[in-house]
């Protein structure tokens, strides 16, 4: 099952792709839907179908309740970055004022001239979870969506903390799609990569994970409880900008596109404001 969280006149919407269409809910987002206990979508269609490229995709969980990000997760991104395999997941945070749809706008950190793409495979939560074991974390696992951990480097490294390099407003797509757990698996192999202006950056699988969508959710769930609506962001391949030699980075006018087969792809353009 595919769930997006649309704008229309009214303000936000769930809604379930069926036969080819976007069907509005009685939720006012995906993340309330998952609130709500994730009922049977076809008794609360509430409006008329939206073909999905004329939709207006707001960020597929508009107001997670936690955002939690893993750092260096791919094998081959650790190496270009001259780090060892990790013994534990390195965990940081963003914020939801910094989400957008997927075909949002990415407004450029202002005072930055080192921003960076970072394709991840974003986990959605749907049941209440802490202290899980491995059966625990697989059963709250609600799905999978596309996600790019846009990044800006020198103020990432400005202290040994990582966060303010990495939760700017309007920086990081999530979405189109919530796509179930029943429909992808729980550990998804699945390709994944973004490109910059028709540029490939980035391609790999996540099956390259060094710790997987279960392992995270269990590790997580024991420092803290995970509420259904809450994300992860699983980490990046290789291929990122600030690793390459010369570097590169985002630019006014730069098109990102990221994609994950099965999930789907966002296409944001890079904006000063």
């Amino acid at each position: 099952m595919r769930l997006a969280t649309i704008r229309t006149n009214e303000g936000t919407s769930a809604a379930v792709l069926d036969s080819g269409k976007l069907l509005p809910l009685t939720f006012a987002d995906v993340g309330s839907w998952l609130q709500a206990g994730s009922p049977v979508w076809s008794g609360h269609v509430a409006g008329a179908p939206v073909r999905p490229e004329d939709a207006d995709f707001a960020p597929v969980v508009p107001h997670p309740g936690k955002i939690i990000c893993v750092g260096l997760n791919y094998r081959d991104h650790i190496l270009e970055m001259g780090r060892d395999l990790p013994e534990f997941p390195t965990l940081f945070a963003k914020f939801s004022d910094s989400l957008i749809g997927a075909h949002d706008d990415i407004v450029l950190p202002p005072g930055s001239t080192s921003i960076d793409w970072e394709s991840e495979l974003a986990v959605i939560i749907g049941t209440t979870v802490s202290r899980a074991d491995q059966a625990a974390a697989r059963n709250a696992i609600a799905g999978f969506a596309v996600a790019n951990d846009v990044s800006a480097r020198d103020f990432q490294r400005r202290t040994p903390e990582w966060l303010q390099g990495k939760t700017f407003d309007r920086t990081t797509p999530l979405g189109p799609y919530l796509v179930t757990v029943d429909e992808a698996g729980a550990e998804p192999d699945l390709d994944i990569g973004c490109s910059v202006d028709g540029n490939t950056k980035q391609h790999s699988r996540t099956s390259e994970l060094v710790f997987g969508p279960v392992a995270l959710v269990q590790y997580i769930s024991a420092i803290t409880t995970l509420r259904p609506g809450d994300v992860i962001l699983t980490g990046t391949p290789g291929g990122v900008g600030d690793g390459r030699n010369p570097k590169e980075f985002l630019q006014p006018g730069s098109l990102l596109e990221t994609s994950i087969n099965t999930l789907g792809a966002t296409a944001n353009r890079c904006v000063l404001q």
